[in-house]
Order: structure tokens, then C-alpha cells, then sequence
């Protein structure tokens, strides 16, 4: 569970003559991570691949280059035969497919050509003057363009090189006719406009009216849409009647390139192979059965290695075995070189420095949680898969801070249908992480006694009419929201412990003293200064509120605490110096220090760390006033508020008059949006949804990236470090093929 699937690398030796039937038994098995040849031995090649395999190579292409121009998806159809002649109607298809989408890039240029000429003539339709007029003078200059008419007229007028000009408006467009002195440069006008903004627009070269060649242009831009749709809609009836065969001909073409190439990793002489691999521990039977059912005893299979699990990647044979395979160590396999025989019998490795790839072992319930592990990095075969204390605690922390029922049964009901409706494995096991999210925010809604924000679940649940535990927002019930800054603390404490005492179990490997100095004196110091922290020693100079909110004295509402500080003050042990005393925890604490200086003196500048990390997960606290907050402020605007004894109440019952005349004025907070009218309702309907939609958002966005941020930054950084290598079994599963 906390470790991956035990693996063993496996190698088959054999004759050239039975490598392709090998290949298949192997590839159909779907179970081998081949290792590449490493070019070790002297003597072998890497292999070459099939024939067959640049052929195979150019369909697949085909077929996934006509996949894309067809839009062809995984879902767009079900298993099928492929038919003989498959070759052929590929080869039709590609025809039909080339042609109509040559077609359609044309149909889409000269759109897109025409809807520029539209672009360019519309200034001129709102300028109202045929195109013909508006070029091909001698004595004059004429420009079109945008700009601000009379910036544009006194620039012509200070211009030396103008001796007279008109100007033509139409909406923002402007037509400049200037007449230049003799002695004017070329482009007298831009030269006069320089410093001035305008825009120019080349004049279209045609005789007809701006509006007749707009028309013109939209014409034609009608027939080649038309065009357009005719060309898409026969790509989509190609698409609807071949989409089963493409996937089923990718389906093919895939395996043949796999088989075909599988070689360039083997180990290869002119006559024999040499191929390896990881497989898991438990299918060894099975790959051994169903090679010899292949070939007999045309290969040797033998088990190199079972990895042992080791955090500082040493992996060791565990045992000398031959576990029945088709040839024993000291037979001689019929057509088998000499060479290979003995790679074989001495236990050689041809892929030397390869690492076991990790095949996650979690029970079904933590499946989901794999995907937050990976997305910090796959764990390495050697290491502790931290998969499970995911499960265990970033649900805790995520319903700790939202705490609503409410808020709880929507975040169950959005992962329930990305987890039913949605084929991607991510976003399934997000789906299934907002599940159990969601389940902990209902308990601990229940707890808190809110739905909505609201608190009249509490009074329906809990028999005495209060929940035992609140959020801490209203003045009679500060001190929960100070109990919840001690309860985060000791969570952290609790949890970052759990991390070292995970690094101290990986540790041991290296010898149980390794680990009491590089993990065990962790342990030490954060548990000993947060127990000294906890303790009455040196009361005075702690916040008195770490004594008080749990000091036994019943909480408002009826709640009666938890048992009193006292289980954190140790008794003296040891008598200090100048009447100071050394209890337990400073002990524990010095010990932790020394232990720590012994294993990696240079750790020891990081040591305030367990102070700094633990501060850390009042974060959640933090969180859960946060979002109280804000689903208590839209409550608030649309029901209103008014205060009672330290209590806050939303008039969910009675209005403002009834606590107007029961409590006065004074107590009213906001009168709220439902009891303003019809308009006030309207606009109070709009903030109650709009307001819990964005408080539900914000939950995943503090609450989960926060509870997130402490399992990857404080927990993972004591045992985790991941870069494992992801399991690949050669093979190809067929969905759309039929045998």
C-alpha cells in the first residue's frame, strides 16, 4: 500500500528465427516495461527493426493525419472488423479527404481575401463618393483616411506646399483634395499631415460605386460559405461512415509499428536476441507459460532481479531463481548461440543502471488521491507512495475549513458527475477527490451546525439546540475561533511527526543509528518544543488564550471543552541553573539538536523550521473564518441580522419590526434584501445564489490549494522526494478491434 508493486527484471534469450513470435506473445501480454540495450556487451548491436516497419510507419501517419482533418475522436465509434482489402479504402479515403480539404483551405484564402476587400471599401461607402473619383489626377493630390477634420485642415493650411485643398466628411472617414505650388515634393499631403494622427485607406481599384462593389464583394462571399458548408458537410458524411475503420486501421497500424520496432531495444547478434524487461513480481508465471506455449524451448526466460525497495536507489538480487522456465540453466536451447547461452546462464545484464519503473499499489478508495501525488512527481520505485496519507488527511483539512453541509452535499454532487460523465482518468480522479472532500465537508457542516451559512441545522440536529462546535464569529463565541488556531497547531505538530517518523522508517535501511540522527532527531525537537510550547513553563510569556480555550470551563452554548491544559505540562526533572528547571520537553529538545549536529552538522541552520512549518497550518484557521465570513455577509445582506446576548441571528423568522420591538433598534446589523420590497427581494435572490456560488468556488481555490500547499511543501519535504519512472508495458489495448 505505502510501498509499489514488487517488480523483477526478466530476460529472454533466444534465436532470430523465433524473435518476431516472441515479440507478439510479448506485446499481446501487455505486461513487459522493455529496457533498452545499453550497448555493453561486446559482440551485440541494437536491432533493427522488421520489415515492414517504414511502410506500417507512413499509414499510421496517414491515418492520424486523416483522424485530425476529420476530427475523429475515441468515442466517435465502436469495435468492428478490418476487412481485407483495408489498404485500398484507405488509399480512397485519403484521396477524398485530400481533395475536399485542398478545397476547403481555397474556399477558406478567398474569404478570407474578399472579407479584406470588404474591409478596405467600407470607410468609402460611408464617404459616399464613387471610387473612380478618387484617384487618377495629374494636378491634384487625393488621400482618404480617419482623423480629426480639423487638426487635418489646419495642417493643410500652415502646409507652404499646399496652395489650396478641400476636404469631404463622411462618419469618420475624410477625403483630402490638394492642390500642390509648383514647386511641391511628391506626397505634398503626407508631408503636410506629418505630426498630425490619420489613417490612410488605399483606394480600391474599381469604376463602381463603393455600395455596388460592397455588394459585389458580399455576393461572392455567399457563394463560397455556401461552398464552405458543402465541403464540410462532405467531410462530415466521410467522417460518420469511416470513423470506426480509421480507429480500427490506427488501432492495427499501431501494433504492427510496435512489433516492427520493438528490436532497436534488444541486444542482437546476427543469429540471436537477448530482450529485457521489468514485469510485475506476480505475472511471472503467466509470461513464463505463455512464451513457452509460444515457442517451447526455442528461449531461456530467466529472473535477473526482484527489486528491493531502497529510498537511495540500490537495488539487489534477492535471489538465484529459475522458476520452471522452458530452459533450465544448464541446458543448450536448440538454434541458440553460444554467447547469448551464457548471458543467459550466468544471470548477465545487457541494460545495465536501469531503474524498476513504480506501479502505484493503492487501494481502491485512495486511487483518486494518485493524481495530487503525481502531479508533484511519480514515486520512485524505492520510496514510500505517500498516496494514502493523502486520503487520510487532505479531506480532514479541506472539511475542517468549509465545514457546511450544505456546501458539502454540492461538492459530493459536482465530483459524482465529473467522476461519472467524463472519460479522462484526470479528471475522474478529481471528481473523486471532490467526492471525499465533499463527504468531510458535510460532517464537519453537521458539527458546526451551518447549512448555507445558516445555523438552523443545528438547532434541528443536536437534541440540546447548539451544535458542539462553532466557527467563531460571533462575539459569544470568540474563543472558538481562538480554540481553532491551538487546534491547527497540534494538527500540524501531528502532522509533520507523522512525515519524520515515515523518513525514519525509510532510513533504516541505512542502519537504525542513521535514522535516529537524521530522522529521529526531527522528531525530538518538533515534538519536544511544541510539548515545552503547550506546557505552563514560562506562562507568563505565551498568549493567554492557549491556556484559557480549553481550560475546562463550559464554552458558551453549552459546550463544555476539552480536558484542561494540564496534559501538556510535564512534571521537573532535572534542576536547571539559577532555579530554572530542565523539564522533559527542553530535553527532548536538546537531545533532538545534538542527535541532529552528529548526523549533518549543516542541517542545523534549519532547525527553526519546526517552528516556522508548524505556524504554517494555522493557515487553516485562517480559511475557516474566511469563508464563514463571507457566507455569513451574503446571509446577512439577504436576511438580515440583528444581535442578541453576543449572538448573531438572521431574521430568517421574524422582520425587522418584530426585533425592532423586542430589542431595539440598536440590535439591528442590516435590515436585509427580503424585507425591502419586491425590488429588494430581486436583488437579494441575485446576491444569496451569485454570493454562495463564489464562496462555493473560493473553497477549492483557498481551502484546497491551502490544504494542498501543506501537504505538498511541509509533509511531502520530510520523506518524498519522487522522479520515478512511469510504467509502460509494451502493448496496445484494442478498443475498436475485434479478434
Amino acid at each position: 500500500m505505502l510501498r509499489p508493486e514488487r517488480m523483477s527484471k526478466v530476460s529472454v534469450t533466444g534465436s532470430k528465427g523465433v524473435m518476431p513470435t516472441v515479440i507478439e506473445t510479448i506485446h499481446e501480454l501487455h505486461v513487459v516495461h522493455l529496457s533498452d540495450y545499453d550497448g555493453s556487451w561486446t559482440g551485440f548491436d541494437n536491432g533493427n527493426p522488421i520489415e515492414g516497419a517504414d511502410r506500417a510507419s507512413e499509414q499510421l501517419v496517414t491515418v492520424r493525419s486523416l483522424e485530425s482533418v476529420l476530427d475523429v475522436d475515441e468515442d466517435d465509434a465502436g469495435p468492428g472488423r478490418l476487412e481485407a482489402d483495408w489498404e485500398d479504402r484507405l488509399e480512397r479515403i485519403r484521396e477524398q479527404v485530400n481533395d475536399l480539404d485542398d478545397r476547403r483551405d481555397e474556399v477558406r484564402n478567398e474569404l478570407r481575401q474578399i472579407q479584406e476587400k470588404i474591409d478596405r471599401v467600407a470607410p468609402f461607402a460611408e464617404l459616399g463618393i464613387d471610387l473612380d473619383l478618387l484617384s487618377g489626377y495629374d494636378s491634384v493630390d487625393v488621400v482618404v483616411g480617419e482623423g480629426n477634420v480639423d487638426e487635418l485642415e489646419s495642417a493643410l493650411e500652415a502646409s507652404e506646399e499646399v496652395r489650396a485643398y478641400e476636404t469631404f466628411t463622411g462618419g469618420d472617414v475624410v477625403a483630402i483634395v490638394a492642390a500642390p505650388t509648383e514647386d511641391a515634393d511628391e506626397d505634398v499631403i503626407d508631408d503636410a499631415l506629418v505630426g498630425v494622427e490619420f489613417t490612410r485607406h488605399s483606394v480600391p481599384e474599381t469604376e463602381q460605386s463603393p455600395e455596388a462593389y460592397v455588394d459585389e464583394l458580399e455576393h461572392r462571399k455567399r457563394q463560397l460559405e455556401s461552398d464552405l458548408d458543402d465541403v464540410d458537410s462532405e467531410l462530415e458524411r466521410i467522417k460518420l461512415d469511416e470513423a470506426g475503420f480509421l480507429l480500427r486501421a490506427e488501432e492495427k497500424l499501431t501494433v504492427e509499428v510496435q512489433r516492427a520496432e520493438a528490436p532497436l531495444q534488444f541486444a542482437t547478434t546476427d543469429r540471436a536476441f537477448v530482450a529485457e524487461g521489468w514485469i510485475p513480481t506476480d505475472t511471472y508465471d503467466t509470461f513464463v507459460a505463455e512464451l513457452d506455449a509460444a515457442v517451447g524451448d526455442s528461449v531461456e526466460i530467466e529472473e535477473l532481479e526482484r527489486a528491493d525497495y531502497d529510498r537511495h536507489g540500490a537495488l539487489h538480487h534477492t535471489e538465484d531463481v529459475q522458476h520452471g522456465g522452458p530452459a533450465a540453466a544448464d541446458e543448450e536451447p536448440a538454434e541458440r548461440e553460444e554467447e547469448p547461452q551464457k548471458a543467459a546462464t550466468d544471470g548477465g545484464v545487457v541494460t545495465m543502471n536501469d531503474e524498476p519503473p513504480t506501479v502505484q499499489d493503492n487501494p481502491s478508495p485512495a486511487k483518486p488521491f494518485e493524481v495530487l501525488v503525481n502531479a508533484v512527481s511519480r514515486p520512485k520505485y524505492s520510496e514510500l507512495d505517500p498516496t494514502v496519507t493523502l486520503l487520510l488527511t487532505f479531506p480532514l483539512f479541506f472539511g475542517f475549513m468549509i465545514g457546511d453541509l450544505g456546501y458539502g452535499i454540492l461538492y459530493v454532487a459536482i465530483g459524482y458527475y465529473m467522476y461519472s460523465n467524463f472519460e479522462s482518468a484526470g479528471i475522474k480522479s478529481l471528481g473523486g477527490i471532490a467526492i471525499w472532500a465533499g463527504v468531510f465537508t458535510a460532517i464537519f457542516g453537521v458539527l458546526y451546525g451551518e447549512f448555507f451559512g445558516l445555523h438552523e441545522l443545528g438547532k434541528i440536529v443536536w437534541p440540546s439546540g447548539h451544535p458542539p462546535i462553532e466557527k467563531g464569529l460571533s462575539p459569544a463565541t470568540i474563543e472558538f475561533a481562538l480554540a481553532w488556531i491551538t487546534v491547527t497547531l497540534i494538527a500540524g505538530v501531528v502532522h509533520l511527526t507523522i512525515g519524520y517518523v515515515l523518513d525514519f522508517y525509510e532510513n533504516l535501511s541505512h542502519g537504525v543509528w542513521n535514522a535516529i540522527t537524521h530522522s529521529g532527531s526531527w522528531i525530538l525537537m518538533l515534538v519536544g518544543l511544541w510539548t515545552w510550547v503547550f506546557s505552563r513553563q514560562a506562562e507568563s510569556i505565551k498568549p493567554e488564550f492557549m491556556f484559557e480555550v480549553f481550560n475546562g470551563e463550559p464554552f458558551p452554548l453549552g459546550f463544555a471543552g476539552f480536558p484542561a491544559m494540564g496534559i501538556f505540562t510535564i512534571p521537573e526533572a532535572v534542576p536547571g541553573v539559577g532555579g530554572a528547571l530542565i523539564t522533559l520537553p527542553i530535553v527532548m529538545l536538546l537531545t533532538g539538536l545534538v542527535l541532529l549536529a552528529v548526523g549533518d552538522t549543516v542541517e542545523l541552520v534549519e532547525s527553526l523550521s519546526i517552528l516556522s512549518e508548524t505556524f504554517s497550518y494555522t493557515r487553516m484557521a485562517a480559511v475557516l473564518l474566511a469563508k464563514a465570513g463571507m457566507a455569513l455577509v451574503v446571509n446577512l445582506m439577504f436576511f438580515g441580522m440583528y444581535t442578541h446576548d453576543g449572538e448573531f441571528h438572521y431574521m430568517t423568522q421574524h422582520g425587522p419590526a418584530y426585533v425592532e420591538s423586542h430589542y431595539g433598534s440598536e440590535a439591528i446589523v442590516f435590515g436585509g434584501f427580503v424585507n425591502s420590497g419586491i425590488a429588494g427581494l430581486a436583488v437579494g435572490l441575485v446576491i444569496l445564489v451569485f454570493g454562495h456560488l463564489l464562496v462555493l468556488a473560493l473553497g477549492v481555490t483557498s481551502a484546497g490549494l491551502q490544504a494542498v500547499r501543506l501537504e505538498y511543501v511541509e509533509f511531502f519535504g520530510k520523506f518524498y522526494e519522487g522522479g520515478g519512472k512511469n510504467y509502460e508495458p509494451f502493448g496496445h489495448d484494442q478498443k475498436h478491434s475485434e479478434d
